[in-house]
């Protein structure tokens, strides 16, 4: 079971699909590999990324239950949803196959303070002793949360385990709920998202690790992994040499379909297959995307 001690790389896992648009079974089982060989000590599944919004409820039961069977790191599973009867359907389903804990975010409906807690007061109900994360994404969401309003959040919901921090400009929430936690506060793990692109420091922050979907892992488990060995130096060296690969993906309505072809170019999925609706990429933004990759290796062959 998920609980606040985690830590490392998250991966936020993409959902393969064939070119005519169904899901690829098989690719489930390489890209799971993948992010689990690039150092992934956990998955997380059909979050924003993971185009969850776009599958049946049929196909989110075969991706959890294929993820969860191969799967030898935690998974998290995203259950967001209008309605809580939807959001305890799909955490009953991913917590039967061997999930380890769910994330929800916030209904856009949701505006005052009180009102976000009133929610996660009755999620927390709802779910029970179940394991969760909040996603907290308001240039997705549209909900604001301030610190105040996650550590009540906390305080109210002991199964309440992780933060998804994904705000941005997000570095002083991260540090003020450090302060909160140092002064007594129940400290739950902090796992960064935004592709990466603020990773170096929201470890310096404070937060345990990332979950995000940049193509390259191991960049992320580097960086992790040498901060908290204490060698920023040495961490300041990998991420540099990643970063305009990270801040090319980070564009926001492509960001997806340039991860997607970087997975596939790599091996993890057989298919750079965005479902429809969705963005393809031109021939110049892939021809821009090898001259980032390449340019990429060569500054790693000189570290």
């Amino acid at each position: 079971m998920l609980d606040e001690s985690a830590k490392g790389v998250f991966t936020i896992a993409a959902t393969p699909f064939l070119p005519n648009g169904a899901l690829d079974i098989e690719s489930l089982d390489t890209m799971t590999d993948f992010y689990m060989e690039k150092g992934a000590t956990g998955l997380t599944i059909l979050g924003i990324m993971g185009e969850a919004g776009k599958l049946s409820a049929g196909e989110n039961a075969t991706v959890i239950e294929r993820i969860c069977a191969r799967a030898t790191v935690p998974v998290i599973v995203g259950v967001s949803a209008p309605g809580f009867a939807q959001i305890e359907a799909t955490t009953e389903v991913a917590m039967a196959k061997g999930a380890a804990g769910v994330m929800v975010a916030p209904p856009s409906s949701l505006r005052t303070d009180a009102q976000i807690t009133g929610y996660y007061r009755t999620l927390g109900e709802r779910l029970g002793k179940t394991p969760w994360v909040i996603q907290d994404f308001p240039l997705v969401t549209d909900v604001q949360v301030d610190p105040k309003v996650i550590l009540q959040i906390v305080e109210d919901n002991p199964a309440c385990v992780m933060l998804k921090h994904e705000d941005w400009p997000g570095l002083e929430k991260i540090a003020a709920l450090r302060a909160a936690s140092d002064a007594g506060s129940r400290r739950i793990s902090i796992l960064c998202g935004n592709g990466g692109q603020f990773l170096l420091e929201e470890m310096i922050r404070g937060a345990d690790g990332a979950m995000t979907g940049f193509a390259y892992p191991e960049m992320m488990r580097d960086v992790t992994t040498l901060m908290s060995a204490g060698d920023e130096s040495a961490a300041r060296d990998i991420f540099d040499a990643y970063l305009p690969l990270v801040r090319y993906e980070s564009q926001p309505g492509l960001g997806l379909a340039i991860r997607k072809y970087i997975l596939a170019k790599r091996g993890a999925i057989a298919h750079a297959t965005v479902r429809a609706p969705g963005p393809k990429l031109s021939k110049a933004a892939i021809a821009e995307i090898e001259t980032l990759i390449e340019r990429q290796q060569q500054r790693l062959a000189a570290l």
